[in-house]
């Protein structure tokens, strides 16, 4: 039987210290995810629940991050931005993606962290990105230039490499999306896009989780993902990954994907079809 020290052997330094922050913050998850009645929320905003799992997670993904990389920046969800002394690193968090599917029973939820580093003056270099399903156990995983794979940990094996679909006709694609909820804006414009992509594709689906919409992307079970609005810490990871993965992912906006939030991300094949549906 694959240990879980055997299976992370052979991983970057910085990979695994991102990994372990993540497994390390899902203990408690799902623990609370088993105890729902239990958990105390507080309105955040409409339709937008922070939960203490939630908070607890993200404290100790930082703990954890800044245990073993002292001094790197952190942008978080919940508490916002913490500049270190080290300014050409910042980790990107979002402990709980799909907190509405987690405090409505939902196993449809993730982890999400990033690392990006100043590159040549850009300091929105994506270079390390992690998305972990505590449900399933299945931990998607990239690092810049090195591809992206996944540890399916339930299956005992060691990593795959992920693989987008290579479907190439609009009609026989499935496609992941976001629908935007009650004080969020583009209700009108969203419908017009569904009504667009679902009248010419094999489905749409919405899953509540832009994290796993990106890595499942990545790993072809969707043929293409579309959002509008979304936060850095929504997508970071999954940009990356779905990146290395050989997927064309870009703003539907002008911008860069990560300031806009408007986000599509396909393989080439579908990719200007999809577009021009959502126009």
């Amino acid at each position: 039987m694959t240990t879980h020290t055997e299976a992370t052997s052979h991983l970057s330094p910085l990979m695994r210290v991102m990994q372990f922050a993540a497994r390390k913050a899902s203990r408690n998850l799902l623990r609370d995810f088993g105890e729902l009645e239990h958990i105390q929320v507080s309105r955040k905003g409409p339709a937008d629940f922070v939960s203490r799992a939630d908070k607890k997670a993200e404290e100790t993904i930082i703990e954890s991050l800044l245990r073993d990389r002292p001094g790197y920046s952190i942008l978080a969800e919940e508490c916002g931005e913490i500049k270190g002394t080290d300014k050409t690193h910042r980790f990107i968090i979002d402990p709980l993606d799909g907190t509405t599917n987690f405090l409505h029973g939902i196993p449809h939820f993730a982890i999400s962290i990033a690392l990006e580093r100043e590159i040549d003056n850009n300091p929105k270099e994506l270079v390390a990105g992690v998305i972990y399903n505590p449900i399933t156990d299945e931990m998607f995983f990239a690092e810049k230039n090195k591809g992206a794979f996944l540890n399916d940990g339930t299956r005992g094996g060691g990593d795959r490499r992920l693989r987008p679909a290579k479907r190439d006709i609009f009609a026989n694609a499935i496609f992941a999306t976001g629908i935007p909820f009650l004080g969020r804006p583009g209700h009108t414009k969203f419908l017009k896009e569904l009504h667009q992509v679902m009248g010419r594709s094999a489905g749409v689906r919405r899953m509540g989780s832009a994290a796993l919409d990106l890595a499942w992307t990545a790993a072809g079970r969707y043929d293409g993902f579309w959002e509008r609005g979304l936060a850095v810490w929504d997508i970071a990871a999954g940009v990356l990954i779905a990146r290395e993965a050989g997927l064309c992912v870009e703003s539907l906006t002008q911008g860069d994907v990560l300031d806009t939030g408007d986000i599509i991300a396909t393989n080439e094949m579908l990719h200007e079809p999809l577009l021009k549906n959502l126009s």
